[in-house]
């Protein structure tokens, strides 16, 4: 079977629209970034993300496809380095430009705010902290977080403007990401557990990108089961299953 390409509003929209084009899991394919996505602003002169996503072949005495091995993933600025870990001083430029942009934001929206860069289980993030109550802050994060997404897409499209570079900068608002990561992952091995035992299919609540994207790489390392994004957003959910 042969690659395809596709385009989206994101790398993960993209790679989602390709792999159920193909009915592949994303442990069954091969990913290749062409195209990072650049945002206007305001949605003026904006790029989509572009993605090639093809089947990957069993080599002699490795599992087959479905069998639960690793998704590859390859992107045009680290081609060596599938699991996209960045470097330290990469890291800390990016963290550095997207403090200084927030420190921009904050002020322009009122909002007194302290941003913090900081790394948490190897992932690095700015942190914003109100200064003197919650209330701005909840309004930054939004229903269901879809503020703060729209404030991470924004500081994505500055930095990787600035850098040239995909951005592997989180936005955090007092923590709101990373309480949330933390459930996403615990919801996602609890049900894959349940598929695995009683084999049948289950269907997690609607999710971003993001965290379909977590639950795809959760699922994933426990083996025997597979994932697929199905409906439309904003209710575009995961659903789990054994494989056969």
């Amino acid at each position: 079977m042969q690659g395809i390409e596709r385009s989206a509003a994101s790398v993960e929209e993209a790679i989602e629209a390709a792999l159920a084009e193909l009915g592949l899991s994303e442990q069954e394919a091969e990913i290749e970034i062409l195209q990072e996505p650049r945002g206007g602003f305001l949605g003026i002169n904006a790029s989509p993300a572009v993605v090639r996503v093809r089947p990957v072949p069993p080599a002699p005495g490795t599992p087959a496809a479905g069998s639960g091995g690793p998704v590859h993933v390859i992107r045009p600025h680290d081609m060596d380095d599938v699991e996209e870990v960045p470097p330290a001083d990469v890291s800390d430029e990016q963290a550095d430009l997207a403090a200084d942009f927030l420190e921009g934001l904050m002020e322009a929206m009122g909002l007194d705010a302290d941003v913090e860069p900081a790394v948490v289980d190897g992932a690095v993030y700015v942190d914003l902290w109100g200064a003197d109550t919650s209330e701005g802050m909840g309004l930054l994060i939004g229903r269901h977080g879809h503020t703060l997404e729209a404030v991470q897409e924004l500081v994505r499209t500055v930095v990787q403007r600035q850098v040239e570079a995909r951005c592997h900068v989180l936005v955090d608002v007092e923590d709101y990401r990373k309480r949330r990561r933390s459930q996403v992952v615990r919801r996602a091995r609890d049900a894959a557990r349940r598929v695995a035992k009683t084999g049948r299919p289950e269907g997690l609540d609607p999710m971003s990108s993001y965290e379909r994207k977590l639950v795809h790489d959760t699922v994933a390392e426990m083996g025997g089961l597979e994932t697929a994004s199905e409906g439309e957003e904003p209710n575009r959910r995961v659903v789990i299953r054994r494989l056969q």
